[in-house]
């Protein structure tokens, strides 16, 4: 099972390979094939098939000792900082550390979209891509997308908004070169407000998106792929 596996998706690698050198024109083509590439060859080293039951075990990619968890977030951390420090500045994005060394970072959804919809504001892209860059690099851990709305409008329509609004944060990360079996997305609608929803200021802090960074580490590889539970 698992040679036969192994076999499928190198044959996988070398097909999307072979399409790359037929589409000379895209100039981002070889970035494009060495990403997705690149993704595959990590589905290989990164897993391992359980024999008796036949699914996925195994984290995508390495953890971290669990005495160095500390030092590898702090590094993070202050590099998260040092790239944003722009948007923290003008109050478009938070960082924070928490209990178990995840870094959670809350960016505002006035900045990031425009009323009512998913599509992310080509404004802020700039500030996805310092993102992703540091998610690349630090890239022993799992990124969880939450997204969140104000009261306004129907429970199911808020609820749905936040799935799509985080879907696309994702969708953004991935596309620029994270790789997707790290990031997880979820909407939690209107259901964990930061502030009453019964002043405007207060409906501004609610609508956001979180992205957490939970560290992987070792003996405890599940807990990254765990959803994150602060409220």
């Amino acid at each position: 099972m698992k040679h036969t596996l192994t076999r499928l998706v190198l044959s996988t690698a070398v097909t999307v390979g072979l399409t790359g050198c037929a589409t000379e024109n895209d100039p981002n083509q070889r970035a494009k094939v060495g990403a997705a590439v690149g993704a595959v060859a990590g589905a290989v080293i990164g897993h391992q098939i359980d024999d008796g039951s036949g699914k996925w075990v195994g984290a995508a990619v390495g953890a971290v000792a669990g005495g160095a968890v500390g030092h590898y977030m702090d590094n993070q951390q202050r590099e998260f900082e040092a790239a944003l420090q722009d948007e923290r500045d003008a109050n478009q994005l938070e960082i924070e550390r928490l209990r178990d060394d995840t870094l959670k970072l809350t960016v505002d959804s006035e900045v990031s979209f425009d009323f009512n919809r998913y599509d992310i504001k080509p404004a802020f892209r700039p500030s996805l891509d310092k993102l992703a860059q540091l998610l690349m690099k630090y890239d022993r851990t799992v990124v969880h997308v939450v997204g969140h709305t104000d009261s306004i409008g129907s429970e199911a329509y808020n609820q749905t908004l936040s799935e799509q609004r985080a879907l696309s944060v994702g969708d953004y990360l991935a596309t620029y070169g994270v790789p997707r079996q790290r990031l997880r997305t979820e909407g939690r609608g209107e259901r964990e407000p930061r502030d009453t929803n019964a002043t405007e200021a207060g409906r501004q802090l609610n609508r956001r998106v979180e992205v957490f960074v939970k560290p992987i580490v070792e003996g405890q590889e599940q807990r990254a792929y765990e959803s994150p539970s602060y409220y």
